[in-house]
């Protein structure tokens, strides 16, 4: 299995790189492990040559550069947008995804080495567009300490987007990056609903539980920006829904928030929709309905939830975030900007 794997990274053209997590068809095998701690899972432990990953301009977004210690991803999401980029190394978008992990055991040796060169102009790095780099594994490599080390001490700000708790333990590390550069996080919460996130989200940490790490982060004096993300049509879209979500949010200390509808791109589609078939058929034809052949809800929808969500956001307090502004007076750590278009769809306000 090892040798075969080696051959299929080993063969990969710089031109089929997904973008998200560069430098993996340039990669060695070190190893490949499994460990009673993470029953089912398999981590391929690499050795990556690149890190940083460019991001086009023409992207819309508000950094050049992300950064993915990991590929694949145990939180499992259903909806999850990358679940395509599996598929690159003959993996499936299916469990395969959720239960092959390929590790970057040196990612923070690449990095520093690619932060020292003369061309690095310091540009805002994203961590977390992609696979999560607070997933379970986390506390298994802690990858994410040195690569914080590595990006503070070149002066390189950056931000963090993650669903993993596992991220209070490195707030005493965040808060002195801070110190020296800009560091925006923020946390990705979809639902209230703890028996949903359960079958939708089921190796992610809770909806309580990520509203404690938000908690942690306002009071570690950070300023947590929320991404509403996916805004599922039909199953958590609903105005009390909404309102009762943004309330748990602005109470547990979060500044600004952004939202998206639910895409479903390419593999992720059959993935979701499966699901559906499941344990919701009497929604599988309106779900066909509203996306049709393509990936993203229709514009009339994606009004009428920006419409819905705006009095909301006001009533609670928040900034509703829509393009890459930074709050004009600088916190501790600024409020994440909108990462939307990272995931393929611009957010709704």
């Amino acid at each position: 299995m090892c040798s075969h794997w080696t051959m299929r990274w080993a063969d990969q053209a710089v031109e089929a790189d997904d973008g998200g997590l560069p430098g993996l068809g340039r990669s060695d095998l070190v190893r490949t492990v499994t460990t009673p701690e993470f029953a089912g899972v398999t981590f391929h432990e690499v050795l990556c040559r690149s890190l940083l990953n460019p991001v086009p301009v023409s992207s819309g977004m508000p950094f050049r550069f992300s950064v993915n210690t990991f590929r694949g991803c145990t939180h499992a999401c259903r909806y999850c947008f990358a679940r395509p980029t599996h598929e690159y190394l003959d993996f499936d978008a299916g469990e395969d995804f959720n239960r092959q992990i390929i590790v970057k055991l040196n990612a923070a040796a690449v990095l520093r080495k690619e932060l020292r060169r003369r061309s690095w102009r310091r540009e805002v790095v994203a961590l977390g567009t992609n696979t999560d780099p607070y997933q379970r594994a986390e506390g298994r490599y802690r990858l994410m300490p040195p690569v914080i080390g590595a990006l503070a001490s070149s002066g390189t700000p950056f931000s963090i987007l993650t669903k993993g708790t596992l991220l209070q333990r490195d707030l005493p590390l965040l808060r002195q990056a801070a110190d020296v550069v800009d560091v925006s996080l923020s946390v990705s919460l979809a639902m209230g609903d703890e028996e949903l996130a359960k079958q939708l989200d089921p190796g992610a940490p809770s909806p309580r539980a990520r509203l404690e790490l938000i908690r942690a982060l306002a009071e570690a004096g950070f300023a947590p920006h929320v991404m509403v993300a996916p805004v599922i049509p039909f199953l958590t879209d609903s105005t009390a829904q909404l309102d009762a979500l943004l309330g748990d949010i602005a109470d547990a200390g979060a500044v600004s928030v952004s939202a998206i509808p639910m895409h479903l791109r390419s593999s992720t589609r059959g993935w979701f929709l499966q699901w559906v078939a499941e344990e919701h058929p009497a929604l599988l034809k309106r779900y066909r309905a509203l996306y049709g052949r393509g990936a993203y809800v229709s514009g009339e929808y994606s009004a009428k939830l920006a419409q819905r969500l705006r009095p909301l956001v006001a009533h609670h307090g928040l900034v509703g975030q829509s393009g890459p502004d930074l709050p004009a007076e600088p916190t501790m750590a600024r409020a994440s900007a909108p990462v939307g278009a990272a995931l393929g769809e611009p957010t709704l306000f």
